[in-house]
């Protein structure tokens, strides 16, 4: 079987850049072929660039977090011409900290609606208790081809409103927690053609590994959850996400590692 890992934290700060080459070595042997490495602020964004170009199989993302929305987006625009970027984000609203205001979170979240829509990129979306507004931006600015609500954490009725505006629903390790039944339910709804999975590593490790780093070779076990929810074979899982992963973001062929 061959993974997709969705979205992850490569290199997520300075001290752990020479983690990468292992963390990506052990992501390898456990079949996680494929990874995305995610910006959340132009310092991180720089860094999945560098990251993602050093290394086949690994894309980035660039883009604002909204816990970074004060900052502004200065500067990311010009990393999306990168041919190793394949998304802008992450970005959204995150109501559960308001590390940045909520008026700025929502218009640096609308500038990246835009120029995920310039650019014909993915748009990788962060949604923490704000779902009302979160669907009020669609509305108002339009829902990207290809947007993906990444570590997908509501229920089926939020779930079945991203898939009807066309977005694809990313899981993590979430849908292993015995507290988050309504996850799993979201994740059992959810066709499998707009299903695909994540760890967001390093946080999220999935149950058994929880209280330990996460890391993308674990990915495998939020496929099973997933799997077992929908009475289906593993595999037909990691088939699924392994190509809708490379449909949302385009991956090329080139480049891309295969199991022995």
């Amino acid at each position: 079987m061959r993974w997709t890992d969705d979205h992850c934290h490569l290199g997520d700060g300075s001290d752990k850049w020479p983690e990468a080459a292992a963390t990506i070595a052990d992501a390898h042997e456990a079949g996680v072929m494929r990874m995305i490495t995610v910006g959340c602020d132009l310092a991180s964004s720089k860094l999945a660039v560098e990251v993602a170009s050093a290394y086949d199989g690994v894309w980035a993302t660039a883009g604002v977090h909204p816990h970074d929305a004060s900052g502004g987006i200065d500067g990311i625009a010009e990393l999306l011409a990168d041919p190793k970027v394949v998304a802008v984000g992450e970005c959204g609203l995150d109501y559960h900290y308001d590390h940045s205001p909520r008026e700025v979170q929502r218009a640096v979240f609308a500038e990246q609606i835009a120029l995920a829509k310039k650019h014909d990129l993915a748009l990788v979306v962060h949604t923490r208790e704000a779902w009302d507004d979160t669907f009020a931006m669609f509305a108002s600015e339009g829902v990207p081809d290809r947007t993906v609500i990444h570590c997908f954490t509501g229920g089926p009725e939020e779930a079945q409103k991203c898939l009807d505006l066309g977005a694809w629903l990313s899981f993590s390790g979430i849908v292993t927690f015995p507290g988050a039944p309504e996850v799993l339910e979201a994740a059992t709804l959810c066709p499998l053609d707009r299903l695909l999975v994540e760890t967001d590593s390093p946080f999220l490790a999935p149950v058994p590994h929880r209280g330990k780093p996460n890391r993308p070779a674990l990915v495998p076990f939020v496929g099973t959850a997933i799997a077992d929810a929908k009475h289906i074979p593993v595999a037909d899982v990691a088939d699924v996400t392994w190509r809708n992963a490379a449909m949302v973001y385009r991956l090329p062929e080139q480049g891309e590692r295969d199991l022995p």
